[in-house]
């Protein structure tokens, strides 16, 4: 097997990466990855992994981070005092993350790729004079990096994922605990009755007023680097690397946006990116249709078979039918 480092993801015809990312997740996707080099916040690179005939069996985006706005992707919020690496293999953002690799590969040229993986993200980090980690690495994988590295796996989060059985809503409602099934359509149907204005929409015809938004529910939540300018800013880039992938459900009441959910169909799940509301404007059980309801109603529509909720809330998820998993970091010696 032959590993080589690349500056771009434009160097990978998409269609080779995608074999690879399709069962991983959106973030790890070949058109994410390209969104996110233009974050003027991080060098990128990527590892691959050949064969000696050119198939690509294995890859990992690698970030030198010169300055993270995400505190819960800064090594000084979530890893012990002693770890400080400024190098993050795989997946930067989503809060899911897995190194690729080829489906159908058997397990021991599956795991003969790993140390490469590593050993390139090592290389890389060195060159910049510091270490690698990989954050909110799902469970399995986890367990197949940890003995590569001299750190114990690092829980940081639980995750969430809600099951969408059957063909439609009332299937997924029906999956549910009998006391559930009650208040999931109590929760509908007081919202039906508020009579707003509910669009779906791509995220390029309405970043502006989704922007206000989430700039208000970021500030409400401690992070006030995130103004209106910045959150606008990050959701225009997406809105532009993704097009018409990025979907918008909103609620208005006549022509004013009082909330919304952007999420990304993509593999055989729907996945939540952002949820925010105007808290000014309350309107009946608008979070749990706008984060839950609403985007499922869309997911069996398009035929996914799973909805990623995420991380935090974890007791209303589990409420709403997700099962739940731990998120792990992984991190190099703590000096190169």
């Amino acid at each position: 097997m032959i590993t080589r480092i690349i500056e771009s993801i434009h160097e990978v015809p998409a269609a080779a990466w995608e074999h690879l990312a399709r069962p991983a997740g959106l973030y790890l996707s070949h058109r994410w990855l390209a969104g996110e080099e233009e974050d003027p916040t991080a060098t990128c690179a990527y590892a691959l992994v050949r064969d000696l005939e050119g198939t690509l069996l294995a890859a990992a985006p690698l970030y030198l981070v010169r300055d993270e706005p995400n505190d819960s992707y800064q090594p000084e919020t979530v890893l012990p005092p002693h770890l400080r690496p400024r190098v993050i293999a795989g997946a930067r953002r989503g809060y899911h993350n897995t190194p690729l690799t080829a489906p159908g590969l058997g397990p021991g040229r599956r795991d003969a790729c790993l140390p490469l993986l590593r050993d390139a993200a090592r290389r890389f980090a060195e060159h910049h004079d510091t270490t690698h980690w990989w954050p909110y690495l799902t469970a399995p994988v986890a367990t197949r990096l940890a003995p590569l590295y001299p750190e114990p796996a690092l829980r940081l989060e639980d995750d969430a994922l809600i099951p969408l059985p059957g063909t439609g809503i009332d299937d997924y409602v029906s999956s549910l605990p009998s006391q559930r099934r009650v208040g999931v359509r109590r929760e509908r149907r007081d919202f039906a009755a508020a009579a707003l204005d509910v669009r779906r929409q791509v995220l390029a015809d309405c970043f502006e007023d989704a922007g206000v938004l989430l700039a208000g529910h970021q500030q409400g939540h401690g992070h006030d680097r995130d103004g209106i300018d910045a959150m606008t800013g990050l959701l225009k880039r997406q809105a532009t690397a993704m097009g018409s992938e990025a979907r918008v459900v909103a609620a208005y009441d006549d022509h004013r946006m009082i909330g919304f959910c952007l999420y990304y169909h993509y593999g055989t799940t729907t996945w939540i990116r952002a949820v925010a509301l105007d808290r000014r404007h309350p309107a009946p059980h608008l979070y749990f249709n706008l984060m839950y309801y609403l985007p499922v109603e869309d997911a069996y529509a398009h035929g996914t078979t799973a909805l990623h909720a995420g991380m935090t809330a974890i007791e209303a998820k589990r409420r709403r039918g997700a099962e739940v998993s731990g998120l792990y970091a992984l991190v190099d010696h703590s000096s190169p």
